[in-house]
This record gives structure tokens, sequence and C-alpha cells, in this order.
């Protein structure tokens, strides 16, 4: 079975998520990585085959997003570039961590896909929420859809919601 795994690279969550997750698909078959984004401090050791722009969150100096960078960062030309050139008919299952480029080029083909991530976890309407306006989970439903959904959270809320993906280097 031929795997894409395709991977958030902001921030550091996705990525040691990942580094636990690819030996246990390399186990079921021919994994592919994909990284989209550009501000991780934790690297991945496995290789990786596709290295995009995506589109990244950018971090300002109090550990929030700094809204005015992330849009100025954002290239739609590039975005729908990538999108195209991602082979994504050449694999059996298509796995997201809440990577942009990949979600929305299978969304658009009409491919199915498989999120693997804690906004999965926010397709439940179990899991608690603000009570105003929630423009988190309005961004969060639209940034990398997918068609199927596997959910971390630190509750089981719901039957496809599972406690977080803990490093071995932390778990021993």
């Amino acid at each position: 079975m031929k795997i894409l795994y395709a991977i958030q690279g902001t921030g550091n969550g996705h990525v040691s998520r990942a580094r636990e997750i690819v030996p246990l698909l390399q186990k079921h078959g021919d994994l592919d990585i994909l990284i989209s984004g550009t501000q991780a401090d934790v690297k991945l050791t496995q290789a990786i085959k596709y290295q995009l722009h995506g589109f990244s969150f950018i971090f300002g100096k109090k550990g929030g997003v700094n809204h005015y960078k992330t849009w100025a960062n954002m290239n739609l030309p590039r975005f729908r570039k990538d999108m195209k050139a991602i082979p994504l008919k050449d694999y059996n299952l298509i796995i997201n961590d809440f990577e942009p480029v990949t979600a929305w080029a299978c969304k658009l083909q009409g491919l199915e896909s498989v999120s693997l991530s804690h906004q999965a976890s926010f397709k439940s309407k179990k899991v608690p929420r603000p009570r105003t306006i929630d423009w988190g989970k309005i961004i969060l439903s639209r940034y990398a859809p997918t068609t199927h959904h596997v959910g971390f959270h630190f509750d089981r809320y719901d039957d496809f919601i599972y406690t977080p993906v803990i490093r071995s280097e932390i778990r021993n």
C-alpha cells in the first residue's frame, strides 16, 4: 500500500506527533512524507519527499499568532501550484495532520483523506467550546478539510477521539 502522510510544519506539535506515527505507518506500507509550513524547531529524522511552503501561522514575540505576518506570508499562486504538483492519485491512503495543501487538493479532486490531528477532535459536538463566536472553529473547519477524522484530545469526548500521542523521549 502506498501512503502519503502530510504534516503541518508550523509549530512543534504536528512534527513531534509525526516522529511517533511515521514508524507505525512504515510498517503498513510504502510511506512518503510531505511537510508544509515554515516554523518548527523540532525536525523529523525520516526522509521528507515533499517540502512545501503551504500556509504557515507566524507566531509573535508573546507566543500568539501574528495575524498580519501570517497573511503577508501567504502566497496563493504558490499554494495552487503546490496543490497541482502532488501526485495524489498515486496513493492508496492519504493521511493529513492539519496540512492544507494536500487537504484542499484532495477536496478539489474528490479524493478521500483521513485527518489525524488534534484539530480533527473538534469535528465532534461533544468537545467543549467557548460560548462566544468561535472564530478559531470557523478557521479550523476550513483550513485543512478531510473526509474522515481521527482526533487527539486530552479527554475521549467521542468514539473517534483518542488521548494525545506522547513522544517516546518524554514517555520513557
